[in-house]
């Protein structure tokens, strides 16, 4: 089974716990979008859905397929939130922000009762850091926001690259006109300890640390698909 099919899975089974008239916080990412392309379908069926996307790239799918979309200010409590990682760990602790978007996607989150993440199951790991970490950052002062970023992750134990991230034309802008740093540092032992670290920086608006947002996370793999809870524990 390729990776696309994994996703899809995951997809579906979150699609289980949408409801007619909920009010829907939408994920970015390529799961996401298996999601999205799901939901259009039910929404076409008669399925009842008020969406809120968490990118400009999201509201575009959305958009094309039919899903019906409004703003977080129209609609600032959501019923539940799906959305993709890149990676989960058994608490469910996540790193996300590879599609750029972690900044909505906090909101969104933080806006919802619940938030159920989509993946497959090479985004499991036993400790975050695997992944690049992202860092949104303001763009003025940005070598003093990186120097500070250093100065703080090294004393908690952390070194690695932090790498601008570029498009074509230049540095990566996210939907809210800032840069994105991605921090290589391998494994992050106390990720509450850095998530505070990195909040107590003047020039980094958000990272990519999602803790304590997801209530389950519905994983695909081979053998079928799981769903962790919070803790470690499991069910098929």
């Amino acid at each position: 089974m390729d990776a696309r099919q994994l996703k899809i899975q995951a997809a579906g089974a979150a699609l289980e716990h949408v409801r007619s008239g909920m009010r829907l916080g939408i994920g970015t990412g390529s799961t996401a979008d298996e999601f999205i392309r799901l939901l259009a379908e039910k929404v076409e069926g008669g399925l009842e859905v008020q969406g809120v996307p968490t990118s400009e790239r999201t509201a575009g799918l959305c958009v094309e397929l039919g899903v019906p979309i409004h703003s977080l200010d129209e609609l600032p409590e959501l019923d539940l939130t799906i959305d993709g990682a890149d990676e989960v760990d058994p608490y469910l602790r996540l790193i996300k922000g590879a599609g750029g978007a972690l900044l909505r996607e906090k909101i969104v989150a933080c806006a919802s009762e619940r938030m159920i993440v989509i993946a497959d199951k090479t985004k499991v790991v036993d400790v975050l850091g695997r992944f690049a970490l992202p860092i949104e950052v303001n763009p003025f002062g940005l070598a003093a926001t990186r120097i500070a970023i250093e100065k703080a992750t090294s004393r908690l134990g952390l070194s690695g690259a932090l790498d601008l991230r570029m498009d074509r034309d230049g540095p990566y802008e996210t939907d809210g006109g800032h840069f994105i740093l991605d921090a290589s540092f391998g494994r992050i032992p106390d990720a509450e300890a850095l998530s505070s670290a990195l909040n107590a920086i003047p020039g980094v608006i958000e990272h990519g640390l999602f803790l304590g947002l997801a209530s389950e996370a519905i994983i695909a793999g081979p053998s079928g698909v799981t769903t962790m809870k919070s803790r470690g524990n499991q069910e098929i």
